[in-house]
C-alpha cells in the first residue's frame, strides 16, 4: 500500500514538472513574437521613445527657454531628451527623419508646472528662431508692467516655412509696434495679439498673410485706419479688432472677407457709413460694431445676412428709421442690440417674427408708437429693453412674461406707456412704468409734445389715489345721513 502511495505521488510531481515546462516554452514563444513585432515597428518607421534629438535643436530649445524663464533653468533634470521620457510642460515635439523636433512652445502660467517668465527684464533670445520645425509659439502673461519688451523686428523669416500659430496674449509689458516682419510668416493660420500694450498703426504686411483663418488684435492701443490689404484675406474666419483706438472709414473692400464668420470692430473710433458691401458677407454669424461713430442710417443690405445670429450696433449715432430693414429676413438672430443708435419710427412688427430671438435692446432711441403684441409671442426671449424712448399705449405682455424676465425688462422713461392691471397684478408691473387707468389725459412727452393716453397713476401714488376716492365716498354718505336727520326733525 505504501508503495502504491509513493507511486501516485511520483506521478503528480512529474505532471507538475511537465506543466511548468509547457508554460516556459509558451512564454519564450510569446517573447519571440513581441521581439519580432518591435522589429517590424522599427522597420515601418515607428517612433521609439528614446529616439535622439539633434544637439543643435536641443541647445536652441534650452537657450530659448532660459531667455524667457531665467538662467537658473538648464534642463539637466531631463533624461534622455526633452521630447522623450520626461517632456517639458508647454513643449511638444514631432518625429522627422529619425529625430525629435520641437513643434510647439508655450510660455506662461497655463498650468501649475508650466514654464513661467522671469521676474527680470526679458529679451527675445535669437536661438528661438533656430527651432526650424516650430508650428505654434505662444506667450501668455509673460511680459508684465514695469518690464517692457518689444516684439523682435527681425528673424521671423526663419520660421516662415513652419509657423502656423503665433500668440501674444495678456502681456501688459509688451509695448511698441507690431513689426512688418510678421508678414513673412506665409504659413500662419492664426495670429492673436490680444490684451497687450502695443501701439501705432496696424502694419500693411498683415494683408500678405493669405492663409490666415483667425486674426485677433483686440485690447491694445492701436490707432489709425484699417489697412486695405487686410480686407482681402479671403480665408479669414474670425476678425477681431475690438477695444483699440482705430479711426477712419470702413472701405467697400470689406466685401473681400468672403469667408468671415465673426467680425468685431467694437469700441473704436470708426466713423462714416456702414458700407452696403457688408451685405455680401454671406457666412457672417456675428457682426459687432458697438460704440463707434457710424452714421448714415441702417444699410438695407443688412437683411441679406441670412446667417447672422448676433447683430450689435449700439452706441453709434446711426440715425434714420428702424424700419429701413426688413427684420423678418434675419430669422436666425438670437441677439439684436440697437440701443442708443439715434433710431426713430415705430418698432417694426417684423421683429416679432424672429422666433429665435433671446436678447432685444431698443432702449435710448427716439422710437414712437405702440409696442407690437407680436413681441409678446417670442418664445425664447429672456431680455427686452425699451426704456428711454417716446413709446405710448398699453404694454401687451402677460404677467407670466414679466415674471420670467424680471429686471431684464426695461420700459421706464416712456411718458406715454402704461401697464394694464387686471391681467397683470400690480406687484408685477415693470419698474418705472405707470398703471393704466380709465379716462383720457393729456401728458407731455420727452420731446415736449403732448400725447393723449389712458389716465394712469404711478405705483407710488396708488395709495394716495385710493385714499382720495375713499374720502370722497365717506363725505357723500355723511351728507346723506345729515339730510335725513334734518328732514325727520
Amino acid at each position: 500500500m505504501e508503495s502504491l502511495n509513493y507511486f501516485r505521488a511520483l506521478i503528480v510531481v512529474l505532471c507538475l514538472l511537465f506543466a511548468l515546462s509547457l508554460n516556459s516554452s509558451n512564454g519564450d514563444h510569446n517573447n519571440n513574437n513581441n521581439n519580432n513585432n518591435e522589429d517590424e515597428d522599427d522597420d515601418d518607421g515607428g517612433m521609439p521613445s528614446s529616439s535622439p534629438m539633434k544637439i543643435s535643436q536641443k541647445e536652441a530649445l534650452f537657450s530659448a527657454i532660459q531667455g524667457f524663464v531665467g538662467k537658473w533653468w538648464n534642463g539637466s533634470h531631463l533624461y534622455p531628451d526633452p521630447c522623450g521620457w520626461t517632456p517639458i510642460q508647454g513643449v511638444s515635439c514631432d518625429f522627422y527623419d529619425g529625430f525629435w523636433y520641437v513643434t510647439e512652445l508655450r510660455i506662461g502660467p497655463v498650468h501649475d508646472n508650466s514654464l513661467r517668465c522671469s521676474n527680470e527684464k526679458i529679451e527675445f533670445p535669437h536661438q528661438l528662431f533656430d527651432l526650424i520645425r516650430l508650428k505654434t509659439l505662444s506667450f501668455f502673461n509673460c511680459f508684465v508692467s514695469g518690464r517692457p519688451a518689444n516684439i523682435p523686428a527681425e528673424n521671423w523669416g526663419f520660421l516662415a516655412g513652419s509657423l502656423e500659430s503665433l500668440e501674444f496674449r495678456s502681456n501688459p509689458g509688451l509695448a511698441g509696434e507690431v513689426p512688418e516682419g510678421l508678414g513673412k510668416l506665409e504659413k500662419l493660420e492664426s495670429l492673436v495679439i490680444m490684451e497687450n500694450s502695443l501701439t501705432g498703426e496696424l502694419p500693411e504686411s498683415i494683408g500678405r498673410l493669405r492663409n490666415l483663418r483667425r486674426l485677433n488684435l483686440a485690447g491694445n492701443l492701436f490707432s489709425g485706419g484699417i489697412p486695405a490689404g487686410m480686407t482681402s484675406l479671403d480665408r479669414l474666419l474670425i476678425l477681431d479688432l475690438s477695444n483699440n483706438s482705430l479711426s477712419g472709414f470702413l472701405p467697400e473692400s470689406f466685401s473681400g472677407l468672403v469667408s468671415v464668420m465673426k467680425l468685431d470692430l467694437s469700441n473704436n473710433n470708426l466713423s462714416g457709413n456702414i458700407p452696403a458691401a457688408i451685405g455680401n458677407l454671406d457666412n457672417l454669424t456675428v457682426l459687432d460694431f458697438r460704440n463707434n461713430r457710424f452714421s448714415g442710417g441702417l444699410p438695407k443690405s443688412l437683411e441679406r445676412l441670412t446667417s447672422l445670429e448676433e447683430l450689435a450696433l449700439s452706441g453709434n449715432p446711426i440715425g434714420g428709421e428702424i424700419s429701413g430693414v426688413d427684420w423678418r429676413r434675419l430669422a436666425g438672430l438670437t441677439a439684436l442690440d440697437l440701443a442708443n443708435a439715434n433710431l426713430s419710427g415705430n418698432i417694426p412688427a417684423g421683429i416679432g417674427e424672429i422666433r429665435r430671438l433671446r436678447f432685444l435692446g431698443l432702449n435710448d432711441n427716439n422710437l414712437t408708437g405702440e409696442i407690437s403684441p407680436d413681441l409678446a409671442k417670442l418664445p425664447e426671449v429672456s431680455s427686452m429693453y425699451f426704456h428711454g424712448n417716446n413709446l405710448r399705449g398699453r404694454l401687451p405682455f402677460s404677467e407670466g412674461f414679466y415674471r420670467r424676465l424680471g429686471r431684464r425688462f426695461g420700459g421706464w422713461d416712456n411718458p406715454g406707456l402704461c401697464c394694464p392691471v387686471g391681467s397683470v397684478s400690480e406687484k408685477f408691473v415693470p419698474i418705472g412704468v405707470k398703471i393704466c387707468r380709465r379716462g383720457g389725459v393729456v401728458t407731455t412727452g420727452r420731446d415736449g409734445s403732448t400725447v393723449e393716453i389712458e389716465s394712469w397713476g404711478d405705483q407710488d401714488s396708488r395709495s394716495t389715489a385710493g385714499f382720495a376716492s375713499c374720502f370722497s365716498s365717506v363725505v357723500v354718505v355723511l351728507m346723506e345721513v345729515l339730510f335725513v336727520v334734518l328732514i325727520w326733525q
